[in-house]
């Protein structure tokens, strides 16, 4: 496919709200469809008891660790390398991307299966999970992890065919896997007729059955080679490795930051107990899901600020990052600020027990009013992997971690009370937003 072709012109050349709209619309569709079994999920792992849900909040910082590496770190370098090179009219090199994306995917995945099965067990037990809490978290953790060579592969394949505008593939796929692990999630956890229930095990075993029918999907379409890219076997080679990673290593650490930075608070209220812990990890699934929904605005943003920066349309770029900063702000500040002055509309939903719902509407009414900022942050995030300039959305994470992690860890060893801990959240947060915004602001485009 060439500069030429319809679609990809009206990426470099359409007004830029409709052409955004076209390509994160189907990935916010599939994104609110798994939204919704996300939060089914919970339910149903709620019923598990308060042990069921303390162990999967230890573990979702991990898993969403791997989900922002592998679609918004690595991914996003994979994205925003195919985006360049077809902002250029380089087929081949977009080819030859796509092959060393899966080959990176393997990589990957093996190293974060080694790594959960050798240091999961310290970790969790580092960060309060004893009895029942710790045996329901190595359970989960075994499962997603088991398979994350599955979802390194779906997710950097999927980022590939995004960076080259074609969205509708990765929407389809997702929708129906959305639509399996409606009722394959709740049979799965607890059972039905003399279908014994797996508990949480079975949430993670119902994930890996989705992501090995949507890497057999993935690999059904590339290898026709009648689409936008086509995988083929390629020699190793330096160059596509660079465009990939030169981006998202640094894409990638700051995700890994991010996620230090969720670990670090779940640690900091592990020490408050099991019901402070339970109300923060189910106000938090708040937070695991807003990072979603802002990926599929930000997909959109990588590939239409990769290209028009491939193509040496800068002021062009510049546009799209300043709209999607906008709408990423106005859409979390919202649901945050709606959460803030009424919690039990998200915690009422999976708990009746008064100190769990008093952890989490505590997180709310703290950190809701600053979501905006976060979104405006990750927005902006995502708009410097387009551009092909990380060092500011780097500092950003680490200003965060620092800010929030080292503050709250040092108040809870200070045993002081919990809302000065979720404070710490949220000075870290606004750096976030502020931080991004400077860097982006000043930042100059990078070559194709």
């Amino acid at each position: 496919m060439s500069r030429a072709d319809p679609r990809f012109a009206a990426i470099l050349e359409g007004p830029i709200l409709p052409a955004l709209a076209r390509l994160t619309l189907p990935v916010i569709l599939v994104i609110v469809a798994q939204v919704f079994v996300t939060v089914l999920e919970a339910y149903w792992v709620s019923r598990l008891g308060t042990e069921a849900v303390a162990g999967v909040a230890l573990v979702l910082p991990l898993v969403l660790l791997m989900g922002t590496m592998s679609n918004g770190g690595i991914g996003g370098g994979v994205s925003s390398a195919i985006a360049r090179a077809k902002g250029a009219g380089d087929q081949a090199q977009a080819n030859a991307l796509v092959w060393h994306a899966a080959l990176i995917a393997v990589a990957f995945g093996t190293l974060f299966t080694l790594a959960a099965l050798i240091g999961g067990p310290l970790l969790y037990t580092a960060l309060g999970a004893r009895g029942g809490t710790l045996a329901e978290a190595l359970a989960f953790s075994g499962w997603m992890f088991g398979g994350s060579i599955l979802v390194w592969l779906v997710n950097l394949l999927g980022a590939a065919l995004r960076g080259a505008g074609e969205v509708r593939l990765p929407a389809q796929v997702s929708l129906v896997g959305a639509a399996l692990l409606v009722p394959l999630s709740p049979l799965l956890i607890l059972g039905a007729g003399p279908l014994p229930g797996l508990g949480v095990a079975g949430a993670g075993i119902a994930t890996l059955v989705y992501y090995l029918g949507a890497l057999v999907a993935y690999l059904v379409w590339l290898r026709r080679g009648r689409g936008v890219l086509h995988l083929h076997r390629q020699p190793l080679a330096a160059g596509p490795v660079r465009a990939i990673m030169g981006v998202g290593l640094v894409s990638a650490l700051g995700t890994i930051l991010s996620s230090l930075t969720i670990i670090a608070i779940t640690g900091s209220v592990g020490q408050y107990g099991a019901q402070a812990l339970a109300g923060y990890g189910l106000a938090s699934r708040v937070d695991s899901l807003l990072v979603p929904l802002l990926f599929g605005l930000g997909t959109g943003v990588v590939t239409m600020v990769g290209a028009a920066t491939g193509a040496g349309l800068h002021q062009r770029a510049r546009a799209v990052a300043r709209l999607a900063a906008a709408l990423g702000f106005v859409g979390t500040a919202a649901i945050g600020l709606v959460l803030a002055l009424a919690p039990w509309l998200w915690m009422d939903w999976f708990t009746a027990d008064p100190a769990v719902q008093a952890a989490g509407s505590l997180w709310f009414r703290i950190n809701g009013p600053v979501y905006g900022l976060f979104g405006l942050g990750l927005m902006l995030y995502f708009a410097a992997q387009g551009l092909g300039r990380m060092r500011g959305p780097l500092l950003a994470a680490i200003s965060r971690l620092t800010i929030t992690a080292g503050g709250g860890a040092w108040l809870a060893a200070q045993g002081a009370p919990l809302h000065q801990v979720y404070l710490a959240a949220a000075a870290g947060t606004i750096c976030f937003g502020v931080i991004n915004a400077l860097a982006v602001w000043r930042a100059r485009p990078a070559g194709p």
